[in-house]
């Protein structure tokens, strides 16, 4: 639904931290230019008809930059304006940045892309607790960095889509490609083993320090709180800033539209990378032919991409174009949603960042007008435009009650699904909050005396009791499913 914007919101969906000139002339792939005056234009009009709070907007000319702006909110709530400076979630950004210092270890032998990860290990893969899931089945002992890397090692994207939570191999190690998080997060394990280093460090040391990053980190800081973007729903609710407490590989970054556009020039000139070893990490390595990247597992296959050669090397996505590779990468998070790709040889290409669910409606208008890039494939991408979008389902309508403390307190207590999914059930300025593992809490609200809901969401919980009226289960209902989940304390 498109949304009206006055004058004084037009100014500030341009962002008050930055003045470019508006007669500044930013090249496109196909040799024409495009103003400042037009960008602005553009931007805003797509952020008002999509309903996107927030985004930063970077353009590459033969590798630097021609054209840095925020555009929108950091904080709706608050007028906060984004600046290039604001901390918003990397989310798979996270990933690419990793595959760097990978290569990195590839180049000076501390890793072989080929050697099977188990002859890194000091045990067997199943003896670690994270992956115990694997004992019965011995194809983990075939997977190597390289098949992490390039999203061949068989993982789900994360073991919990499975309906039992577990870690699984769903095909043969290097035989098809499926994005998978969870080989990410293995190759971690392998880095931080082979290292004897934590990751956070390790990041901080060859990637962030080296190439100027110094509003980016691994885990949230305290000192972003200045300038920290907060995430919204595709209905413009706030989600916050997610709080990261430990280093994920797959996706716990915290980063900058500044910072990032100079990782993205630091590869672009292979900084603190051998010239042979980016070859590497920007050749094909498996062809892709499924329909959509998510779900990861669909199984639907086209040929629909076979023109521009869809490939995936160490870390990031290819493709060929008349202007020849481009490598891409793209990060989605709750309330976060980013895309960047360059084009190799013009060393052109466009960052985004944004703090908007419903950003990804506007990126193949972005890409085609700000750049003149036709050639990311938008389908198997999933960035529906905003307007082919179905109608957004109205949100349902809960009414609150009130409960007293002890109906509260016999809810309270940790549940498990598994090792990796635990949830302790709190009480929080008079009502419960949900907290999984390191994460923070989510208020929950009564419907029921067994029935609660989120204000910020569409999840819902009901826990079911014994015959005293302790809670023995709750059962989380989202995105369709329901998932029970057993009270262990």
């Amino acid at each position: 639904m498109a949304m009206k914007i006055t004058l004084i919101a037009a100014l500030a969906l341009l962002g008050a931290t930055s003045a470019l000139p508006a007669a500044i002339n930013v090249r496109r792939l196909d040799g024409s230019t495009i103003s400042g005056t037009d960008i602005d234009a553009t931007v805003t009009h797509l952020m008002a008809a999509a309903e996107v709070t927030g985004v930063g907007i970077a353009i590459i000319n033969r590798g630097k930059i021609a054209y840095m702006k925020p555009y929108g909110f950091r904080d709706k709530d608050k007028r906060l304006p984004l600046t290039e400076d604001s901390v918003m979630d990397a989310a798979s950004f996270t990933k690419s940045t990793f595959a760097y210092l990978v290569m990195q270890l590839v180049a000076e032998k501390v890793l072989d892309l080929d050697k099977p990860i188990q002859q890194y290990l000091p045990k067997p893969l199943p003896e670690y607790s994270a992956y115990q899931d694997l004992a019965s089945d011995p194809r983990y002992q075939k997977i190597t960095a390289r098949m992490l890397l390039s999203h061949t090692s068989g993982f789900p994207n994360f073991r919990t889509i499975n309906r039992d939570r577990k870690l699984n191999i769903n095909f043969e190690p290097g035989s098809r490609y499926a994005y998978s998080g969870e080989g990410i997060q293995l190759l971690q394990l392998i880095v931080e083993t082979v290292t004897h280093r934590p990751l956070q460090d390790l990041m901080r040391e060859r990637i962030f320090q080296p190439f100027g990053m110094s509003r980016t980190s691994m885990v949230s800081e305290a000192r972003f709180d200045s300038d920290l973007a907060i995430g919204y729903d595709e209905y413009g609710r706030s989600l916050g800033h997610p709080q990261r407490k430990t280093a994920d590989a797959a996706g716990s970054m915290q980063t900058t539209l500044r910072d990032y556009t100079a990782f993205m020039q630091a590869v672009i000139e292979s900084r603190g990378l051998r010239t042979q070893t980016r070859a590497g990490m920007l050749t094909p390595q498996i062809r892709i032919v499924s329909k959509h990247q998510f779900p990861t597992l669909e199984g639907l296959t086209t040929q629909d991409n076979n023109g521009i050669r869809l490939s995936y090397g160490l870390g990031w996505g290819l493709y060929w174009s008349p202007y020849g590779k481009a490598f891409f990468k793209e990060g989605h998070e709750d309330g976060f949603r980013n895309y960047t790709v360059v084009f190799d040889q013009s060393k052109d290409g466009i960052v985004v960042m944004t703090n908007s669910a419903n950003a990804e409606g506007i990126f193949k208008d972005l890409l085609e007008n700000l750049i003149r890039d036709t050639f990311t494939p938008i389908e198997w991408e999933g960035f529906t435009p905003y307007n082919q979008l179905p109608p957004r389902k109205p949100l349902p309508v809960h009414k609150e009650i009130t409960l007293d403390s002890k109906q509260l307190d016999r809810l309270m207590g940790r549940y498990e699904l598994s090792a990796q999914l635990v949830v302790n059930i709190v009480t929080k300025d008079g009502h419960l909050a949900w907290v999984e593992n390191d994460e923070p809490p989510m208020d929950l609200f009564p419907e029921t005396e067994l029935e609660f809901f989120r204000k910020d969401a569409d999840d819902a919980v009901t826990f079911e009791t014994d015959s005293q009226g302790r809670s023995t289960r709750l059962v989380l209902h989202a995105n369709g499913r329901n998932i029970p989940m057993n009270r262990v304390k």
